[in-house]
C-alpha cells in the first residue's frame, strides 16, 4: 500500500450519550453487546491496519483485564508521559502524538488504527488528523464518564460511508472526513 493511502482510523465504542468510559475508566458496559461470535467487524477490521495507537490508560484497562495487551501481531504505540522500554512489538511513546502520526503517514503501510482512548482521541482532531471514524454506538445511556468527544475542536465535517445495525441494539456508523478520499 502507497503511502498517501495509509489512513487514521479510529475504531471504538461509545455510549449512546457519548461516553467511551464509565467514572474510574471503567468500561464494563461494553459487556452489554458481547455475543458469542459475533465481533462487530472488527477481525475484518484488524485486517486493514499493521500499526495501533493508543492512551496509556486505555493500554493499562486492556492489560489489566487481559493480562496482557493483544497485539494481534501488529505494531503498537503507547502514548504516554513515562518512558518505558520497549515490550515486544509494543513500543511506549513520549512524544507529540501529532508528531507520531506524522511520522506513520510518511512511511509505508496499512491503515493506522487508533484505539483510544479520549485524550488522545481528541488532541489528534484538533489538527484533522483523524481521516475516518468508526463508531460502535452501544445501547446504553452512562449518565457521565469519560466524553469520546470534549468541547473546543474545530469543526469537522463527516460523510457517512456505512451503517450497519445489529440484533441486539449496537449500531456502528462509519463515516470519512469529508474532503478525504
Amino acid at each position: 500500500m502507497e503511502n498517501n493511502n495509509r489512513k487514521v482510523i479510529l475504531y471504538i465504542a461509545a455510549s449512546l450519550d457519548g461516553y467511551i468510559a464509565k467514572p474510574d475508566d471503567d468500561l464494563s458496559f461494553l459487556s452489554l453487546v458481547e455475543q458469542a461470535g459475533e465481533d462487530y467487524g472488527y477481525n475484518r477490521f484488524i485486517e486493514t491496519v499493521d500499526t495501533l495507537v493508543l492512551g496509556r490508560k486505555t493500554y493499562d484497562w486492556v492489560v489489566k483485564q487481559a493480562g496482557q495487551f493483544p497485539t494481534h501481531g501488529k505494531t503498537v504505540y503507547v502514548v504516554t508521559q513515562t518512558a518505558r522500554p520497549p515490550l515486544g512489538n509494543i513500543q511506549f511513546y513520549t512524544g507529540s502524538p501529532q508528531t507520531l502520526i506524522a511520522a506513520l503517514k510518511s512511511q509505508p503501510g496499512q491503515n493506522i488504527f487508533i484505539d483510544g482512548g479520549a485524550q488522545l482521541v481528541n488532541s489528534l482532531l484538533q489538527h484533522r488528523l483523524i481521516e475516518e471514524f468508526i463508531i460502535s454506538v452501544i445501547p446504553v445511556l452512562l449518565g457521565g464518564g469519560i466524553s469520546l468527544f470534549t468541547a473546543g475542536q474545530p469543526e469537522q465535517r463527516l460523510q457517512l460511508l456505512a451503517c450497519q445495525q445489529y440484533n441486539i441494539g449496537l449500531v456502528q456508523l462509519h463515516y470519512r472526513l469529508a474532503g478525504n478520499n
